[in-house]
């Protein structure tokens, strides 16, 4: 296997993790902010994908998933569309709030797929191709993306962790 494939591979398991971590979650436990100023599963699910979307179209020149398949409309949240939750504080986390885990899962596989596609078309000399030489070292295009999945299922994780905080607070375990 090599790295493109591997990349595409990791691209895709933080929709296996969320997966897992929203089965049989009530709205209430997927809105819920821990002590009412912590991220919540919500939150953290949302901005795993906004934060991949938004840096994965700026990668390949392409509108965002977010936009393009009309997942903006659907969510229906009150933020302006470019917004995917960097720097967000309490108010703003409390502003993504969902029912239906679906809609957070679904969109989450969209850009997860989106990225694993991308990848795939990429050649090995592409991953290499410095992207950012703001920093030091400058950042490739390969390790951009690895930085989105690593950040996809960090977030994902965090999610799982939030869910177990809230069940146990409420007596769910």
């Amino acid at each position: 296997m090599g790295a493109r494939e591997l990349v595409a591979d990791a691209a895709k398991r933080p929709v296996e993790a969320a997966e897992a971590a929203v089965e049989g979650v009530s709205a209430e436990v997927l809105n819920r902010m821990p002590e009412g100023t912590h991220n919540s599963m919500s939150w953290l699910m949302w901005h795993a994908a906004r934060q991949q979307d938004a840096q994965i179209a700026a990668l390949c020149g392409a509108e965002q998933v977010w936009t393009a398949q009309g997942w903006c409309e659907s969510f229906g949240l009150d933020r302006p569309a470019e917004d995917f939750g960097f720097g967000d504080g309490p108010r703003e986390v409390a502003s993504v709030r969902v029912q239906d885990p679906g809609l957070l899962i679904g969109y989450l596989r969209a850009v997860c797929c989106g990225t694993a596609e991308y990848v795939n078309g990429l050649d090995d000399a592409s991953l290499d191709e410095v992207v950012d030489d703001s920093w030091d070292p400058p950042v490739t295009r390969g390790v951009r993306i690895v930085s989105t999945i690593d950040d996809a299922a960090q977030h994902v994780g965090q999610a799982a962790y939030v869910r177990g905080l809230v069940d146990e607070w409420s007596g769910r375990y």
